[in-house]
């Protein structure tokens, strides 16, 4: 008989039992296998009986708690959408907009590094019927954040402030597009990165620094 299942015995001869999980504990589980499984498969990939299977419960587990496997993928997207949204809105501290540049770019590039599994599962097309759960809306939601700042800076430098929100949508589309990209090359390193991403939003084709560097805090 196995370890660690009722009436099992330890290799001193000492009877264990199962530990067995509370209603939360569960649900955290099936969550961080349905993430992982997510992450590798897709979710077309991904059934309900690899997921009970992984977590070692049976399948209606998967449904009492979540409903089946849209439920399960609606909250581990939720999940990974807010935790995104919380560290680029977090990392947009102020400072020269040069440096809100380089703030914004670095937030996304450490959550790709932080939470890979979480970014795979966030760059999928979405199956799920619902407005919140593609890439395309999270990006919007992003930059949503951060067409206040151009539109300030527009407004100091003579710009029409209605097209700061043109403008963000271009720029954090090409922060998250490159870090799709380097979601599996991941060369050059991260500052490296960054420092060219604001380059190209900063300069431009025509003003491109040959070896740009960052002047905010954050060099790696």
């Amino acid at each position: 008989m196995p370890v660690g299942s009722p009436g099992g015995s330890s290799p001193g001869g000492r009877r264990t039992r199962r530990v067995r999980m509370t209603g939360a504990q569960r649900r955290e589980q099936l969550l961080d296998v349905g993430r992982q499984l997510f992450a590798e498969r897709g979710f077309e990939g991904t059934s309900v009986e690899e997921i009970a299977h992984k977590a070692g419960v049976s399948k209606p587990v998967v449904y009492e708690h979540f409903g089946g496997k849209e439920g399960l993928y609606a909250v581990v997207v939720d999940r990974e959408m807010r935790l995104l949204l919380d560290m680029v809105t977090s990392a947009l501290t102020g400072g020269h907009p040069r440096e809100l540049l380089e703030q914004a770019a670095f937030a996304l590039l450490d959550y790709i590094e932080q939470s890979t599994d979480g970014f795979r599962i966030l760059v999928r097309d979405s199956p799920v019927a619902q407005s919140t759960g593609t890439f395309a809306s999270l990006i919007s939601d992003i930059a949503t954040r951060v067409e206040d700042i151009l539109g300030e800076e527009f407004k100091q430098r003579g710009f029409e402030p209605k097209l700061a929100p043109m403008y963000a949508q271009a720029l954090v589309g090409m922060v998250a597009l490159t870090g799709q990209w380097w979601l599996d090359v991941r060369r050059p390193k991260k500052a490296d990165v960054a420092a060219h991403l604001v380059n190209l939003a900063w300069n431009g084709l025509s003003g491109l620094e040959p070896k740009p560097r960052l002047i905010g805090h954050r060099k790696a």
